[in-house]
């Protein structure tokens, strides 16, 4: 699809999953550069969403598009078999999207469509653009992870083309997941990795360890258990930041009195947190990961347990040396920070991709 006319101002709508925070955090630079242009943007999202992402885009025009609402499974090993029975919950939920994408394309206007792994954003009314970083669903049994791939890439064809926030090549983030051997049938552009974080360069730090926490729920809660019981256990007395990755929270926890504590921060506050911390404590969502990379942190990893994803990046990363891992059933405060100060950290030195410019020439090949 072209946009007719030198002068036109595309109107871009772009929707994020509603899979944790993630999804909706790594859109914010995507949205920074389509408004840098002038381009007239719209946020599809649900109310977690819009809460995060009106404090960075006060003025954006917003609308309300429900999620997958996707349920963890308490007990890790089920996980894998929780999400295949939510499959036909799924499934009408992306049939429910698409149909709710024709309708808002004509209302609004709609001219290019961003969707961040949502599979029903696609419309021949439109110019649709779907986000993934695995087009390499991983799952525990071989055979599973052969029925998802059909199944991604069924759906992935239906867009104009596929985006992938990581690097060409072989110095990569996501290894297998974003780099397969068999690409979908449709244009694929490896745009980068997607940060909204700043780095300062600071060489003081003020925190010894940040935690952050992110992703669904109860095991956003059982590390933040975990974390705080150890620390008053072992009576670790560093400087500690705690962010919760809870938007819409208004309670304040009780935490030791070595602990700055924050629901949550915006782009601007967390990438001060992140440069005036030594060590970044968190899970290995894929968007954090990218965050951490682009910020050249030393982390420590704990992936969210029987998330498959998780799992894979966290061990490759670790056998790359850009980030220390460990699992959340090992985890143990002290012990995990001495073998972090022993890691032989090699921070990655992959240059950065230029978004905007990336961005910039997409819009001027799409209009005549």
């Amino acid at each position: 699809m072209k946009i007719k006319g030198k002068f036109n101002i595309p109107t871009i709508l772009i929707a994020p999953l509603d899979w944790g925070l993630g999804h909706a955090t790594r859109c914010i630079p995507l949205i920074s550069a389509f408004l840098n242009i002038k381009c007239n943007v719209v946020i599809a999202c649900n109310d977690v969403q819009k809460q995060l992402l009106q404090q960075e885009f006060a003025s954006v025009h917003f609308v309300q598009l429900q999620g997958y609402n996707i349920t963890y499974n308490k007990y890790p090993k089920l996980l894998t078999l929780s999400i295949l029975q939510q499959l036909p919950k799924i499934a009408t939920a992306i049939k429910c999207e698409h149909k709710w994408l024709n309708d808002i394309i004509d209302e609004l206007a709609i001219d290019i469509v961003i969707s961040d792994n949502r599979y029903g954003l696609y419309s021949n009314k439109a110019h649709c653009i779907f986000i993934t970083h695995q087009l390499h669903i991983k799952a525990p049994f071989g055979f599973v992870e052969t029925i998802l791939r059909k199944i991604n890439y069924d759906y992935i064809k239906n867009y104009n083309a596929c985006w992938i926030p990581d690097f060409n090549g072989d110095d990569n983030i996501a290894g297998l997941l974003s780099h397969p051997p068999v690409l979908p049938q449709i244009p694929v552009h490896y745009i980068g990795p997607l940060s909204r974080l700043k780095k300062f360069y600071s060489e003081i730090f003020e925190y010894d360890f940040c935690i952050s926490l992110s992703g669904p729920e109860p095991q956003r809660t059982t590390l933040e258990n975990i974390i705080l019981r150890q620390v008053n256990e072992q009576q670790i007395r560093s400087s500690i930041v705690l962010v919760r990755g809870l938007p819409k929270a208004t309670q304040k926890l009780v935490a030791p009195k070595n602990i700055a504590v924050f629901n949550h921060l915006n782009g601007n506050d967390l990438s001060y947190v992140f440069d005036r911390s030594k060590y970044i404590i968190c899970r290995s969502g894929y968007t954090t990961v990218m965050e951490l990379l682009a910020l050249q942190k030393k982390a420590i990893l704990i992936p969210t347990p029987g998330q498959t994803e998780q799992e894979y990046l966290a061990k490759k990363l670790l056998q790359q040396h850009w980030c220390f891992s460990i699992t959340q059933q090992a985890f143990h405060f002290t012990k995990a920070i001495k073998a972090a100060e022993n890691f032989n950290y090699q921070l990655s030195q992959a240059s950065p991709s230029s978004l905007q410019d990336f961005i910039t020439a997409f819009i001027e090949n799409i209009i005549d």
